[in-house]
């Protein structure tokens, strides 16, 4: 039995869906039992927030609870902060149940997670328990929480790792800059995203090397979102934005002062040469058909991506990519054309030849999709996690 452990962000994205997948692959693949411990940062507001970074989680006595009520001998934990913490680890192994920490993000280190300063440059000043940076670079917006960070990250981080039975993350590049951030972990093991749609590696429809381009993202500074919408200006390709985020405003500010004229909603005509359409969230049949009448998807990211789970649906779905050479992303096979980031030029170089290479991509996204995050790669990695973990407790 697992227990999953999660905090939601305030503004949901691709962590909260990788997480679900994870979930899915456990009971339909691995045929575990899996219940489902969440908080909600929204809910828990900024005071309450603030004291469960501080006391290094809130209520720990639920999690025990919940172990012993669903027998749970795994709790995989995935976004602990700041409703669990390193409370809710020991509360699980106290209650006789192994721990997976699974860290989809940087935060062990970096308050913001992202390694992306105020500024959009990528950023390591941060390094173990020194997080004093962080707090002068001003990374949380408002100067209490920056420090209510600095100060819990530094305290707890330790005592975050050394009750996790074992540590996992996305990719090896996530891996790394862990490292190169100084967290404390040491022999972290490695699981991919899984991607549903990866699951038949066979041709699909893929896109329309006519229609427009598409970026599926949640609308933060450090996605670099307004490079996509200068290059599709620049190369007079449509471009439709499918997500929201603290950035949606500015973003339609970019638009205007590109000359672009903005549509919104996802229903209505792709957009042609001189248009942007944001269509805010969508579910998952709607954001399949405005894939099926793109022509080429871009992650112009400036963080350095744990994985990079929107790239390997668009290669699920027979979209050729045009990605940022940072993080995970640049390890992406093909067909995934890689630029600098935040470089609008090379995106708008790079979108003619990317969109003429729909037909291709029907054939070779979908191969290269199931070889990265198919469940039949993915199930087997997951086991192998799970049987360590429960080793560990004998």
């Amino acid at each position: 039995m697992i227990l999953a452990l999660h905090t939601r962000y305030r503004t949901t994205g691709g962590e909260e869906r990788a997480i679900e997948d994870l979930i899915w692959l456990a009971r339909e693949h691995l045929g575990e039992d899996v219940e489902e411990l969440e908080r909600d940062s929204a809910a828990l507001g900024r005071a309450g927030a603030a004291r469960g970074l501080l006391r290094g989680g809130l209520h720990p006595e639920d999690v025990t609870d919940a172990v012993r009520r669903t027998r749970a001998d795994v709790v995989h934990a995935h976004n602990l902060l700041p409703a669990f913490g390193w409370r809710a680890l020991a509360a699980a192994q106290a209650a006789g149940a192994a721990t997976v920490l699974h860290l989809h993000n940087y935060r062990l280190v970096c308050a913001v997670g992202t390694c992306v300063d105020p500024a959009g440059e990528d950023c390591t000043r941060c390094h173990g328990r020194r997080t004093g940076p962080g707090l002068r670079q001003g990374c949380r917006g408002s100067l209490p929480e920056a420090a209510v960070y600095a100060a819990a990250l530094a305290t707890w981080q330790a005592r975050m790792v050394r009750h996790a039975d074992v540590v996992v993350v996305p990719s090896a590049a996530a891996a790394d800059r862990l490292h190169a951030l100084g967290a404390p972990v040491d022999g972290v093991r490695v699981v991919p995203h899984v991607v549903r749609a990866a699951a038949d590696p066979s041709p699909v429809p893929g896109g329309d090397a006519r229609g427009p381009a598409i970026v599926v993202s949640r609308l933060a500074p450090e996605k670099g979102v307004a490079f996509a919408v200068q290059a599709c200006a620049a190369a007079g390709v449509g471009l439709v934005v499918a997500g929201d985020g603290p950035e949606a405003a500015a973003l339609r500010l970019v638009a205007v002062a590109a000359g672009l004229d903005v549509l919104e909603g996802a229903g209505g005509p792709a957009p042609g040469s001189g248009a942007v359409r944001f269509t805010g969230r969508v579910d998952d049949d709607a954001l399949a058909a405005l894939r099926a009448s793109a022509s080429v998807e871009l992650l112009p990211s400036l963080a350095h991506e744990t994985f990079g789970l929107t790239a390997i649906e668009a290669l699920a779905a027979g979209l050729p990519v045009i990605a940022s050479a940072v993080g995970a992303l640049a390890a992406l096979p093909d067909p995934v054309t890689l630029v600098a980031p935040g470089d609008a030029a090379a995106i708008a170089a790079a979108l003619p030849a990317a969109r003429a290479s729909a037909a291709v991509a029907a054939v070779s996204g979908p191969l290269a999709a199931a070889r990265i995050a198919g469940p039949g790669v993915v199930a087997p990695q997951l086991a192998a996690i799970y049987a360590t973990a429960r080793s560990s407790v004998g």
